[in-house]
Order: structure tokens, then C-alpha cells, then sequence
């Protein structure tokens, strides 16, 4: 399905299921379909509609200083569409994302689950790591783009990160995604820090995390629920930052058991 944005552009939107609404916000590096496992799981109870971001829209213009706003705007434009209870979920950056639409529309959601968003409160890297990426991707290495955001930012080790870079000859989709992760990264830099702002966010929240993520995401993840006024952390024992297509059920359960908290019960009432 395709919805109209403020400034005319269709939104991208893959739909399953009927039910109650819950909207996904995908993360980095892709599009929405790593989240189409959780959505089939939840498709029997729940009407899921996963939205492409612009980001990781190759035929759209990117601007890291507008791009968040944008993505916000499009989220505007969904929810208007869906009849509440609505239940948002964001995933990394798209989580990011997620609080920020949260925070432009505080009543449109009832409620949010969060899985590890990167808030730019701690550092996203070293100081000079954006600038090196940038240059990489300007001298037409997107791998070592990749592996510089991997090892800095994400902090999944050397080796893991060179073997992703090495990938980029290899997979098409990180070819095309890759320099839109970099202006990603440069859009959550640009927010600067946010708590104070998420803190006037009164929209029951379930922040999700992993035991086996990096330990600064988990990190992020505490600082965030503590600054919520109604925000609680659920640790999934077992499961990283990638748990919605390793362990989808695991990730849909959670789903959609804070549905049920926040009123957008799997049986069609409210």
C-alpha cells in the first residue's frame, strides 16, 4: 500500500493481517523487509504494517539534516490512516525514529516497543569516525565505509566488521544500502542529545534488548528507560541486535504481550 506524505511523496507500506494496528519502523541498513518474520508471526491477531523508511530509499534524495523529520512526517501520514489503538515499534535507528514521532504526536500511539534505539546521549563512534566513512564513500569504498560504521558505532569487533566490509563487493544490498547507513549515522549525530527531550514522553514504552548485543546498546537502552516516565527494559536472553529475523517469535511474543498491556488486544477490542 502507498500513502501520501506531506510534501507529496507516497509512503511505502507493506501490510498483514487484520486487527488491531501495530506499525514497525525498520533499522539501518535495510529496508522492511528483515521484519517480515515478526509481522507473520503477528499476522493471525494483528493488522502490521511495516513502513519503508526514506533513508533506505535509493530513488529518494538523502539529507541527514531533514531526513528524520521526513521519516516523521511519514509516520504522521500513516497513523492518520489507522484507526487507535495503535501500537508503534522501532527497531535501531528506526527506533530513534520512533521516539521521535512519539514525541511530535503524543497522542496518536498507545503504546511503543523500542528495541535497542542508538540514542546519540553517548557517542556514535569516535570523534573523527563520521569523517572518515565519509571520505571512504567519496573515494568510492563503501566497504570501508561499512566497516568503519560496524567497528566505531556498533562495536561488533574487527573481524566482524572487515568480513561485513568485504561483503559489500559480494551483496548488492549492501552496495545500495550502505551509503544511506552513513547518512543514517550522520542523522542520529545531528540530533545531539535527547533525553531531556524523551523525558516528556508519557506513552507506555517497552525498550527491548538482547544479552548477547553490544554492551553500549543495552547501556542506551537503561539510560532512556530511566529518564520515560512509564518505560520498562526487558532482556532477551539469548538474541543480539538482530533478534526480529533470528528469533522472530520471540520478538513477536513481546510484541504482542505490551499490545495487550497498552490495550491493542489481539482480539480486536480495545
Amino acid at each position: 500500500m502507498a500513502i501520501r506524505s506531506a510534501d507529496g511523496v507516497d509512503v511505502i507500506v507493506a501490510e498483514d493481517g487484520s486487527g488491531p494496528a501495530i506499525l514497525v519502523v525498520h533499522g539501518g541498513l535495510s529496508d522492511e523487509s528483515p521484519w517480515a518474520k515478526v509481522a507473520a508471526e503477528l499476522a493471525p491477531r494483528f493488522r502490521v504494517l511495516r513502513i519503508r523508511r526514506r533513508l533506505y530509499r535509493p530513488e529518494l534524495p538523502a539529507d541527514p539534516a531533514t531526513d528524520f523529520g521526513l521519516e516523521v512526517a511519514d509516520l504522521t501520514a500513516v497513523a492518520a490512516t489507522l484507526e487507535p489503538p495503535v501500537l508503534l515499534v522501532g527497531h535501531s535507528s528506526g527506533a530513534v525514529v520512533a521516539l521521535e514521532a512519539m514525541l511530535a504526536l503524543p497522542d496518536a500511539f498507545a503504546g511503543a516497543v523500542l528495541y535497542e534505539p542508538p540514542i546519540p546521549d553517548l557517542p556514535l563512534g569516535r570523534p573523527d569516525s563520521l569523517v572518515r566513512a565519509r571520505a571512504a564513500l567519496a573515494g568510492g569504498r563503501t566497504g570501508r565505509a561499512i566497516r568503519i560504521f560496524l567497528a566505531d558505532v556498533v562495536r561488533v569487533g574487527w573481524t566482524a566488521a572487515a568480513l561485513a566490509g568485504l561483503a559489500t563487493r559480494w551483496v548488492p544490498l549492501m552496495r545500495t544500502f550502505g551509503p544511506r547507513q552513513i547518512d543514517d549515522w550522520d542523522a542520529l549525530c545531528r540530533l545531539g542529545p535527547r533525553l531531556d527531550a524523551y523525558a516528556a514522553i508519557r506513552t507506555p514504552a517497552l525498550l527491548l534488548t538482547g544479552d548477547r548485543s553490544p554492551a553500549h546498546l543495552g547501556e542506551r537502552v537503561r539510560l532512556l528507560a530511566a529518564a520515560m516516565p512509564d518505560a520498562r527494559v526487558e532482556v532477551m536472553p539469548g538474541q543480539g541486535h538482530a533478534a526480529n529475523d533470528r528469533a522472530p517469535r520471540v520478538v513477536a511474543d513481546e510484541i504482542a504481550a505490551f499490545a495487550e498491556r497498552v490495550g491493542a488486544r489481539d482480539d480486536g477490542t480495545s
